[in-house]
């Protein structure tokens, strides 16, 4: 039985969108521990401290409808992990929701369902959960980068793929605590820390579990 599992996680590919740094890098690492082929596709894959047998290393732009193309052939499910840096965030953005249209035509094209993108508390409509103190600094540091990741759900939404939205809460580093909650209901959402290995446990997961397919559930530790 257990032979018969891990051939049919080798059987499937893995496409990770942003995979050289963050929850990305995380979730390419993970996903390669329980026994899936990856392919990570970033404009830095090459430099990527990572080797196994497993591992297919893919550099492309995310708004290049060509090379998301190239990445997406023979893949069964996607992970979007995009991210922008510091400087971006006082600057209009438009990243998350021009790679999310390249990346569902894209799949729609080659006929590949499987969705899991990575958004943030704040984003769509949990925006209004956010509290009252906390409101004006999220707006003047991170609006423009939610604003556009708000446009970005609305567009995975519509799009009739099986997607699963993660919105976690203020990232931090260090190992998967497995304390994670997943907080689908709105009267459940709050922000709160979670480590990026904890998102990309949750990430990776999603890619067998059907449980949140067409949710979007924040998640906090």
């Amino acid at each position: 039985m257990e032979r018969r599992c891990r051939e049919a996680k080798f059987s499937m590919r893995v496409l990770v969108i942003g995979a050289s740094q963050g929850i990305g890098l995380e979730t390419v690492r993970q996903a390669l521990a329980a026994g899936y082929q990856v392919r990570a596709f970033a404009r830095s894959a090459a430099g990527m401290a990572l080797s196994d047998p497993n591992l297919d290393k893919v550099r492309g732009d995310a708004l290049n409808t060509q090379d998301v193309a190239a990445a997406l052939m023979g893949v069964d499910v996607v992970i979007q992990t995009l991210g922008v840096g510091i400087g971006d965030l006082f600057r209009p953005v438009h990243l998350f929701s021009e790679a999310t249209r390249v990346l569902i035509a894209g799949m729609k094209n080659q006929h590949i369902n499987r969705l899991i993108s990575v958004t943030g508390f704040g984003a769509g409509d949990s925006r209004d959960s956010i509290g009252f103190l906390q409101r004006v600094p999220f707006e003047v540091v991170f609006g423009r980068a939610y604003a556009d990741k708000t446009l970005q759900e609305e567009l995975i939404k519509k799009s009739g793929l099986e997607w699963t939205i993660a919105r976690p809460g203020v990232l931090t580093g260090g190992p998967q605590t497995g304390r994670s909650q997943v907080l689908s209901k709105p009267g459940q959402w709050r922000n709160g820390i979670i480590s990026r290995a904890d998102v990309a446990a949750f990430l990776v997961r999603q890619i067998k579990d059907g449980a949140y397919i067409g949710q979007a559930p924040v998640l906090v530790n």
